[in-house]
């Protein structure tokens, strides 16, 4: 099917919009280095490389607005027990286990003093955690995502932030996968069926009116 195709297939059944609404965050969804470090079994090549300075910029946005900003990773006990059935489906996953380098943030994107910094075991930013029940104390009702990778967690938290009555605005050029194809296949279904997807021109624009 062309690309022509596909959207025409689409049309009248996927093609509604969502609207930012009153308080932003900006979610960095697993924005490690086990993405971006060219000698691990994770790297999501150079278009993780590129997403990762889009992130430094956002991240820089965000906090000059005073908007929340939350940040995830991937911790896991010695042997992998918390992972359950994802841990023994993903043996890359092993990058995660805690103290490794490859799961600590870059120093574009590091966590300040303050800022929140939820640690999962799946997918979800949302799956085991207290994500949701946080966002709600803030006030916050609209999600900018970003991270890596678009075929994974960042879809299954984007697709858990619908679910959870929060806007997801999904920020294409701050996300990456290993490989054009899911990549491009995922933002293409987020945008059908579960978020927006924004660039990150549009982002600038929707943080700086929704932060603070």
């Amino acid at each position: 099917m062309t690309d022509a195709a596909l959207t025409q297939n689409y049309k009248g059944a996927f093609d509604g919009r969502l609207t930012p609404g009153k308080k932003g965050a900006l979610l960095l969804v697993d924005v490690v280095t086990a993405y971006v470090d060219p000698g691990s079994s994770l790297f999501a090549g150079e278009t993780a490389v590129a997403a990762l300075e889009c992130n430094s910029r956002l991240l820089k946005a965000a906090r000059a607005t005073g908007m929340p900003v939350i940040f995830t990773n991937v911790v896991y006990q010695d042997d992998g027990a918390d992972g359950g059935l994802f841990y023994k489906k993903v043996p890359s996953l092993k990058n995660f286990i805690k103290g490794s380098p490859l799961g600590e943030f870059p120093v574009q994107v590091t966590p300040q003093e303050g800022e929140l910094v939820v640690s999962k075991q799946y997918p979800s930013a949302f799956f085991g955690t207290d994500l949701a029940a946080t966002l709600q104390d803030m006030g916050v009702d609209t999600l900018f995502i970003t991270g890596y990778s678009t075929s994974g967690c960042v879809r299954a938290s984007a697709l858990d932030a619908l679910q959870n009555g929060f806007a997801p605005f999904v920020i294409r050029d701050a996300c990456a996968d290993r490989h054009e194809a899911p990549h491009e296949a995922n933002l293409f279904d987020l945008q059908a069926k579960y978020a927006e997807v924004i660039g990150e021109n549009q982002a600038f624009d929707l943080i700086g009116k929704l932060g603070g």
